[in-house]
């Protein structure tokens, strides 16, 4: 089965940029549309949508708190799903991770187990 791997966080001041991949180990994304989440500290386990794309690249959806700020991407040379993050502010601070959405819900489809991947560290301070 397919497994989604993120990759790219770091340590960023207030007003950086970062740049994150979310590749399909061991094959391909097939049909699905994709999406980024995010779980911040302190949340325990709920995990915030924050953006998708749709497996046709003709439609994306963002959260309220990232629009203007955040793009997600197919890149197909890569064979991945990025998301470019520019003008971070501390809040944005979280693991972020990426999976299969559907898409006209903005939630995410666990149809592997386990469910979500090991995800990335974005840290967002001065």
């Amino acid at each position: 089965q397919v497994q989604l791997v993120e990759s790219g966080g770091g340590f960023v001041q207030p007003g950086g940029s970062l740049r994150l991949s979310c590749a399909a180990a061991g094959g391909s994304f097939g049909l699905y549309s994709i999406g980024w989440f995010r779980q911040a500290p302190g949340k325990g386990e709920e995990r915030d949508f924050v953006a998708s794309i749709n497996w046709s690249n003709t439609n994306t959806h963002y959260a309220d708190s990232v629009k203007g700020r955040f793009t997600i991407s197919w890149d197909t040379a890569k064979n991945t799903v990025d998301l470019q993050m520019n003008s971070l502010k501390p809040e944005d601070t979280a693991v972020y991770y990426c999976n299969k959405v559907i898409f006209s819900a903005d939630q995410e489809l666990c149809d592997t187990t386990p469910c979500w991947g090991q995800g990335t560290q974005v840290t967002v301070s001065a």
